[in-house]
C-alpha cells in the first residue's frame, strides 16, 4: 500500500538509497545515483519520502560569503585602490590632474578617498606616500581576501569582512541548507523489487474515460484534506479600476468624456482662465516649461482679447489685473497644470451648445515628492454649461457623485480660485473627520465672456491620488506607483 502511494522520482530515489541501506546520502550522491540534473527534483523527492516516514532528513545550515557584483568586477579587474597604486608607482609625477586624465570620472573620487585611508596624501595637487610597503601589503591583503571568496564565513578574517561590508556590493552573505537522507526501519524494509517506475495518471479526461486504458492505469493519489493554493489572475491596477469606476458613475449621470492633449501654451494653460501672469503658479518653480516647443503660436486677436481682459477687463464689467500683459509669455509651450486648459477650448469651440463633460487624465505641477504629492499626477474635472445652470445644480451633482462613490456625507464650503465666482471647496467626511478633495465654482464672465459662451458654466477638479488614498485607504501616495506585487494581489476590487 505505501509503495502504491510513492510517485516515480519517490521509487526512483527509494531504490537507489536501499542498494546501500545503512550509507548517508547526499544530494551529491542522491543525484549520480538516480541520473538526476535537477536538485528541486531529490529535495521533492526526498521530502515526499520523508512525509511518508521511509527517509529521514538530516539538515545543517551554515552562511557563505560570495562575491557581489562590484566585487566581480574587482576579481576581474582588480581593486580600484590596487589600480590607482600602480598608476602611483608607475609615475614619476603622481598629480591630480594625472590621476583624472587616467581614470574615468567615477573612479576618481571613491579612488582618492580609498588612497588616503591606505596613507596616501594628497598636496597642492601632488600625491605622496611616506610608508608604501605598507600600502602594498594592505592591497595584497585585500586582494587575497577577494581570490578566496566563495569561503564559509567561520573561515575568512573578520577586519577584512567589516571592511567589504562597508563597500557596496562587494561582498553578500548567503545562507547555504545542506541536506542528508537515510532510511528508516520502514523505508529499509521496502522490497526495491516491488519499486517499480509506472505511468501515473494525473488527470482524468473524457478521452480517457472513452477508451479501455484507465482500467489497468495506475493513478496518482490525492489529499483533498489539505489546502489548495489561491489562483493567481490577472486583473487591473487599483487606480485603473478606480479610474474605470469613476468614468462608469460620470457616464451614467450623462456626462461625454472629453481627452486631450498635455503640450498646451500658457495661453490656454492661464490666460484664458484670468490668472494673471504675475501670479505665483506661472513660475519656473510651479510650472513645467518647455525647450521643444518653447513656443505655439496663437491667433493675435484672441490674445488681444486676453489682454483686453486682464488689463481692463474688456467688456464684462470687471475691472482686470491692471498692468502689462505679454503675449510671449501666452505663447509659451508647457505641460499642462490642469485639465480644465482642455475644458476652456472645447467651450471656445462649442460656445453655444449645452453640455455636461468629464475628464479623467494627467496633469504636471513641479511638486516635491512626498507622501501627499507627486509632479505627476490625476485630476477629474467636469463641467456642466447650459441655460439655467446655478451653485445649487453643481452642489446636488458633486454630492450625487461622491455618494455613488461610496461617501453619502459631503459639505461645501467658500473659497477663492482666479476663474470662478462664486467658489467652493468640497469636503466628504472619512472616519469621522473632514477631508477636502477638490474645488468648484462657477466660471467668472472674464472667462467665458470673451469665448462667446452665454450661459452659466459649472466646473469642479479633484486629485485622484487623494480619492485613491481615500479609497484604498493609504497614508503614502507613493504607494500607488510602486511595484509591490503582494500589495497589488492584496487590493480589494474597487
Amino acid at each position: 500500500m505505501v509503495v502504491a502511494s510513492l510517485v516515480n522520482t519517490e521509487r526512483r530515489m527509494l531504490k537507489a538509497m536501499l542498494a546501500k541501506p545503512d550509507h548517508t546520502w547526499s544530494l551529491g550522491d542522491i543525484l549520480a545515483h538516480c541520473e538526476w540534473q535537477d536538485q528541486a527534483v531529490a529535495v521533492g523527492a526526498g521530502q515526499g519520502l520523508a512525509d511518508k516516514k521511509l527517509v529521514r532528513i538530516i539538515e545543517s545550515t551554515e552562511t557563505e560569503v560570495r562575491l557581489g557584483k562590484n566585487g566581480l568586477l574587482a576579481s576581474d579587474n582588480g581593486l580600484l585602490e590596487a589600480r590607482l597604486w600602480d598608476w602611483y608607482n608607475s609615475t614619476d609625477n603622481p598629480t591630480m590632474s594625472g590621476l583624472q586624465s587616467s581614470f574615468e570620472k567615477f573612479e576618481t573620487g571613491p579612488g582618492i578617498g580609498l588612497l588616503k585611508k591606505l596613507g596616501v596624501v594628497l598636496n597642492a595637487g601632488v600625491f605622496a606616500c611616506d610608508n608604501p610597503s605598507s600600502v602594498t601589503e594592505q592591497i595584497n591583503d585585500r586582494q587575497a581576501f577577494l581570490s578566496a571568496i566563495p569561503a564559509k564565513l567561520s573561515e575568512i578574517d573578520g577586519n577584512m569582512l567589516e571592511h567589504f561590508k562597508n563597500r557596496r556590493e562587494f561582498i553578500e552573505l548567503v545562507y547555504v541548507t545542506h541536506r542528508t537522507w537515510s532510511l528508516t526501519k520502514t523505508g529499509a524494509k521496502i522490497d526495491a523489487a516491488s519499486l517499480v517506475e509506472t505511468t501515473t495518471i494525473n488527470e482524468i479526461t473524457p478521452e480517457l474515460l472513452q477508451s479501455d486504458e484507465w482500467k489497468n492505469a495506475e493513478f496518482r493519489a490525492f489529499d483533498v484534506t489539505l489546502e489548495s493554493n489561491t489562483p493567481r489572475t490577472g486583473r487591473s491596477h487599483p487606480m485603473q479600476s478606480l479610474i474605470e469606476r469613476i468614468r462608469h458613475i460620470f457616464l451614467e449621470m450623462g456626462f461625454s468624456e472629453l481627452v486631450e492633449d498635455y503640450v498646451q501654451t500658457a495661453g490656454w494653460n492661464m490666460d484664458a482662465l484670468f490668472i494673471p501672469q504675475d501670479h505665483p503658479a506661472r513660475e519656473m518653480q510651479d510650472t513645467f516649461y518647455l525647450e521643444n516647443p518653447q513656443s505655439i503660436d496663437l491667433p493675435s486677436d484672441l490674445m488681444q482679447t486676453w489682454s483686453e481682459i486682464h488689463q481692463s477687463g474688456g467688456e464684462t464689467g470687471s475691472t482686470g489685473w491692471g498692468g502689462d500683459f505679454s503675449t510671449q509669455t501666452s505663447q509659451k509651450g508647457l505641460l499642462r497644470t490642469h485639465t480644465t486648459v482642455n475644458t476652456i477650448q472645447y467651450l471656445a469651440e462649442n460656445p453655444e451648445q449645452a453640455c455636461r463633460m468629464f475628464t479623467v487624465d494627467r496633469v504636471f505641477r513641479k511638486e516635491a515628492i512626498d507622501r501627499t504629492h507627486l509632479p505627476e499626477f490625476h485630476q477629474i474635472e467636469g463641467i456642466i454649461m447650459e441655460e439655467g445652470a446655478n451653485l445649487q445644480m453643481l452642489v446636488t451633482t458633486l454630492k450625487t457623485f461622491y455618494a455613488k462613490m461610496g461617501y453619502p456625507e459631503v459639505r461645501v464650503r467658500p473659497a477663492y480660485f482666479p476663474y470662478t465666482e462664486p467658489s467652493l471647496e468640497i469636503e466628504v467626511k472619512w472616519r469621522g473627520k473632514w477631508l477636502e478633495l477638490g474645488g468648484a465654482g462657477i466660471f467668472r464672465p472674464e472667462v467665458t465672456e470673451p469665448l462667446g459662451i452665454k450661459h452659466p458654466v459649472l466646473a469642479w477638479g479633484m486629485g485622484l491620488e487623494r480619492l485613491a488614498m481615500l479609497v484604498l485607504g493609504l497614508d503614502d501616495i507613493r504607494q500607488l506607483y510602486i511595484s509591490d506585487l503582494e500589495w497589488l494581489r492584496n487590493q480589494p476590487l474597487i
